[in-house]
Order: C-alpha cells, then structure tokens, then sequence
C-alpha cells in the first residue's frame, strides 16, 4: 500500500461519510510523519455503526472481503493487491470506544485522548497516537518490523515499550 493508495482511500471514505482511523504501520508513519518502511496493508479503526457505508464505498473502488473475523476484525482486498485490515469500534458518550477481541469479554479499550491527528504525505490523516499503538504492540512476540516499529515510537515521542 503505497501513500498515494492510503491517501485515495482515506479520500474515498471521507466522501462517503464516515469516520476512520489510520492505525497499524500506517498509523506510526502518520506519527512519524514520514513513511519510514513498505506496508502490505493499511489497518483502518471505523464506526461499527458505519460499516454499510464504508463496505459500500470500498466495494464501489473493486475490494471485496476475504476475511471475516467480527467482531474483531475483517479485510477487504483489491485485484492490485491493495489489502485494508477494518477494525469496528463502538463509541461510549465520552470519545472513548472498545473494539472486541478473540478473548470474549477483554475488548480492546481506546480512550478518547487516543484519536490524534498525523501526516501522510504532507496530508493531514486521523491516526491513533503512540500510546495506543504501544498498547496494540503487547502481548504477543513481536517481529523485527515491530521491534523497530516500537524504537521509532521511542526516539520520537519518548514513549515506553515492552520490547
């Protein structure tokens, strides 16, 4: 997924109505501010209440879903190869939102202060900030993607990692 790929489909979806977020590698170099390695896909958080929406548009640019895991997540694929992981929030009055996970009854928890804004590109991109991406990064034996993932979140923002 290239910044131009990103960028058309954050277009795509803002024409269409809805909210998302850029998170995963993506959100980190909207972080960054800068594109700092290649991404096989591009993980959006969206309005679980949105979802015919953003389905409709995504449909309408040629993706079609090839995994369904919801609640917790499902991706849509393109015949380019463009991949795009969507994760379906639920939103309490406050800003805060909880997205399920495999484990019932432990959702992923995003507090409202999580919704920040980075840069692809030069364009202004909803992302979610270094913190939740260092809470997303736990749990599991990271990769040395995410390894250095994780050390670029700590030489920019001075965020503490587990790895």
């Amino acid at each position: 997924m290239t910044e131009e790929g990103v960028l058309s489909v954050l277009a795509l979806l803002r024409e269409a109505g809805t909210e998302v977020w850029v998170g995963g590698g993506w959100g980190i170099d909207a972080l960054l501010g800068r594109q700092t390695r290649p991404h096989r896909d591009l993980d959006l958080m969206h309005r679980r209440e949105q979802e015919p929406s953003v389905l409709a548009a995504l449909a309408a640019a040629g993706f079609t879903e090839t995994l369904d895991w919801r609640p917790v997540r499902f991706v849509l694929t393109r015949a380019d190869g463009r991949e795009i992981d969507l994760h379906p929030l639920v939103f309490a009055p406050d800003g805060s939102a909880e997205q399920s996970s495999l484990e019932p009854g432990k959702p992923f928890h995003y507090p409202a202060r999580c919704f920040v804004t980075g840069t692809i590109a030069g364009t202004a991109v909803p992302c979610l900030s270094a913190e939740q991406q260092v809470y997303f990064h736990q749990g599991y034996e990271p990769t040395e993607r995410d390894r250095q993932d994780m050390a670029r979140l700590r030489a920019a923002f001075g965020v503490q990692t587990h790895f």
